[in-house]
């Protein structure tokens, strides 16, 4: 097994303390967003191997030499020649954007589509950067805060109505009068599809009501503060509010709209750039292909909370094979914990000191475990194992 070097990403939502605070190092005053683990081609781990030439080498290029030795043949012939996950700490100092991802049948057809249209894949107005889709699982590490799903169209029209905003009443009126999957669409078509001008200054008020309201109102108040006069602020309110607890998690699967507004966590999702926006963003928004992707139904956010089996595992149960995510809180002088599978591994502690075969892991830390390599766990702390169904 091998020690993972892992690369920050400081998107401009991120926080300035919280990956700092995980890792022991002193912040350094800019945000640091995100901590990538895995083979991403973007910014793939690195790890030196004691029996090779001693020089970093990439995980992405190290499972290329080999992918049978380090992925198994199972998880080969699943999934490819690659890793078919990305493990992150993801650190929201701000909210990030609005979006939805695409299910695999939409994503194989979208990237077609753009690949024989010619658009280039660093096109701005580019959507689907790959032929895979993006589910994602979230787990938080403090409390957290997001948006997933779209509220019944009724408690959505007490949010917005309570607001007392006239130019929000044909929104208000339209929630309450259609059938929920119409009243979902028409709202959000309107809101995405309205003049920008006529919108930034509807949102300003929105956002003034929000701030004089505060309680259930106060979230909104917050994404305003951070893009003004945004329509995705408007969007917002159709959603969900969610405060996941530590060890709490949510899933989100294709046709979802969510967003992330706080909070630092630990996040799993299929090996995948497409994302389709609805806003809080500067980004491009394909209004007509986000309206295709969407899946227009209220749902009741599901919080998974794992319960632990008889070795001490506690799995977050998923309904992909491309991640499996679990957790481990490891009492110290318990017997060891084996971990060896026929697939590749991820362990990334967030707490502690355990150790793992001969590594000895600090708070976020990560160890790279190929497939059917021989690995006990033992010692204190926590840690998270990613690995895939095979």
């Amino acid at each position: 097994m091998d020690r993972l070097s892992n690369t920050v990403r400081p998107y401009a939502w991120g926080s300035t303390t919280a990956i700092p605070e995980l890792l022991g190092t002193a912040p350094t005053g800019e945000p640091q967003a995100e901590m990538w683990m895995g083979a991403h081609p973007g910014a793939p781990s690195r790890l030196t191997r004691p029996t090779e030439t001693g020089t970093e080498q990439s995980l992405s290029d190290i499972i290329a030499a080999d992918p049978e030795r380090e992925l198994g043949p199972a998880a080969v012939r699943a999934f490819g020649p690659r890793l078919p996950f990305l493990l992150k700490v993801l650190a929201a100092g701000a909210p990030l954007s609005l979006q939805v991802h695409p299910d695999l049948a939409q994503a194989r057809a979208g990237h077609a589509d753009e690949e024989r249209r010619g658009i280039p894949v660093d096109a701005p107005n580019r959507t689907y950067k790959d032929a895979n889709h993006k589910p994602e699982l979230i787990c938080a590490l403090t409390p957290f805060e997001g948006l997933c799903g779209f509220r019944r169209p009724a408690e959505a029209a007490a949010l917005v109505g309570a607001l007392g905003v006239d130019s929000l009443k044909p929104y208000v009126d339209l929630l309450r009068a259609h059938p929920e999957e119409a009243a979902l669409r028409e709202v959000l078509t309107a809101i995405l599809t309205a003049d920008p001008a006529e919108m930034a200054r509807t949102v300003e008020e929105a956002a003034e009501a929000a701030e004089r309201l505060g309680g259930a109102h106060a979230p909104y108040a917050q994404i305003a503060r951070h893009y003004p006069g945004d329509p995705g602020v408007i969007a917002a309110m159709l959603l969900n509010h969610v405060q996941l607890q530590p060890g709490e998690a949510m899933f989100l699967g294709a046709g979802v709209p969510h967003a992330y507004l706080g909070g630092l966590g630990v996040e799993i999702m299929a090996n995948s750039d497409n994302v389709l926006r609805c806003g809080l963003t500067p980004k491009h928004v394909d209004v007509p292909e986000l309206l295709r992707i969407v899946r227009f139904e209220a749902t009741d956010p599901d919080i998974l909370r794992p319960e632990a089996s008889s070795t001490g595992e506690e799995l977050y149960e998923t309904p992909v094979d491309e991640f499996r995510l679990s957790r481990y809180v490891l009492p110290g002088g318990a017997v060891p914990v084996d971990l060896t599978a026929p697939a590749p591994q991820i362990l990334l502690c967030t707490a502690g000191s355990p150790r793992a075969g001969e590594l000895t892991l600090a708070p976020g830390e990560a160890a790279f475990v190929p497939a059917d390599e021989p690995v006990e766990m033992t010692g204190t702390g926590t840690v998270f194992r990613a690995t895939v169904v095979v």
